[in-house]
């Protein structure tokens, strides 16, 4: 079992950053693969980005590179979304989720992510 927390949503303006934070508790050692996953209104859950714990490999999605980074804190079984240059089309509600890495499957997709977070609104005003 893992339990996730998210916090670090806002109001920011166009332009601006935020930083997101997952904090995990219980088996987090199996469940080794952390992501990030937004999902706007009326939309679709989208991958955002995915970090592995054994050896820190990153997973992106094209339309963050460069924008956003992952991080994490192995010793406070915390990850970290820094979200810079952030623009009206990121406002969505942004959920943190966690997986074996010895599944298979992509880390992009949704489905094979065992636990999740509540969700912590980001809105980004133009």
């Amino acid at each position: 079992q893992v339990h996730l927390v998210e916090s670090g949503g806002g109001l920011v303006q166009a332009g601006g950053s935020l930083t997101l934070s997952c904090a995990a508790s219980g088996r987090t050692f199996i469940y080794s693969v952390m992501g990030w996953f937004r999902q706007a209104p009326g939309k679709e859950r989208e991958f955002v980005t995915a970090i592995k714990r054994s050896d820190g490999s990153i997973y992106s999605t094209d339309s963050v590179k460069g924008r956003f980074t992952i991080s994490r804190d192995n010793a406070k079984n915390t990850v970290y979304l820094q979200m810079n240059r952030l623009q009206p089309e990121d406002t969505a509600v942004y959920y943190c989720a966690a997986r074996s890495e010895y599944y298979s499957g992509s880390y992009s997709r949704p489905g094979t992510y065992d636990y999740w977070g509540q969700g912590t609104q980001v809105t980004v005003s133009s």
